[in-house]
């Protein structure tokens, strides 16, 4: 046999090799029921703690938002409607402004008129038209919080619909709820890892929950324009709570 033939052979044995190989396999497959394709799970074991701490702290209110103004019903003309508005809005700014409260925090977030219908004869009139303009009032100061209705409504409002008490600045009673949080997570921590018997490294990594405060129920209340004497309703600005929530991951040694 010349070297040729040789290398032919060669060829067609490999070629051989190689499908009963195959055919081999999937003998294997059938004869057991193998399913494919064969999926290798691993596992590896947890080398960190993951602890969740909470914080919390309690504050006063430093600041009020009221919202005041006026409503108009069924005025003659629309400019009617608008020039009562107006000069009763304008009338409320002054009072503020005669509180000490700069114009910067005191803001107009509603004014509208429309027509007022009533149904005669199988047909839709104008009747009317009425007005909304409302005012929002930031007091710095919650003790004036009185003040301000009492001189709103003396100046023409007949709508106060709402007080809001509200932390003006919170990031540093955010900083201490954040703080009380991580003291927190390393006690209940340190307290698993005496349970568990074992020993607590360094910390991998800090996540924490978007912090917020729990807003108080705003107060509200509705004044005639008439309504006059008797001093205005006392409001109590109560406590807020700055929550914060942590998540520390500790090294297991």
């Amino acid at each position: 046999m010349n070297v040729k033939d040789l290398n032919l052979a060669e060829k067609l044995l490999s070629y051989f090799t190689f499908f009963f190989a195959i055919f081999l396999i999937l003998i294997i497959i059938k004869t057991f029921d193998v399913s494919y394709p064969i999926t290798i799970t691993t596992t590896t074991k947890s080398t960190e703690l993951a602890v969740v701490g909470e914080g919390k702290v309690d504050a006063v209110p430093d600041t009020v938002y009221i919202d005041a103004g006026i409503a108009v019903s069924n005025a003659a003309t629309t400019e009617a409607a608008q020039q009562t508005l107006t000069t009763v809005n304008n009338k409320i700014i002054a009072a503020m402004k005669s509180l000490g409260i700069d114009t910067q925090n005191i803001k107009t977030t509603n004014y509208s008129v429309y027509p007022n219908y009533v149904y005669e004869n199988n047909q839709n009139r104008i009747s009317g038209y009425n007005g909304n303009a409302m005012l929002t009032i930031k007091v710095g100061d919650p003790d004036l919080a009185t003040k301000v209705v009492d001189e709103a409504t003396k100046a023409g409002a007949n709508q106060i619909q709402g007080t809001r008490f509200v932390i003006d600045k919170p990031e540093k009673y955010r900083k201490l709820a954040r703080d009380k949080a991580i003291a927190n997570a390393r006690e209940q921590a340190q307290q698993l890892a005496s349970s568990l018997g074992i020993r607590l490294g360094k910390i991998t990594n800090i996540v924490e929950v978007s912090p917020n405060g729990i807003v108080l129920p705003y107060q509200s209340a509705r004044y005639a324009a008439e309504a006059g004497g008797g001093g205005g309703p006392s409001f109590e600005p109560g406590v807020q709570t700055i929550t914060s929530t942590v998540t520390l991951y500790f090294e297991k040694n």
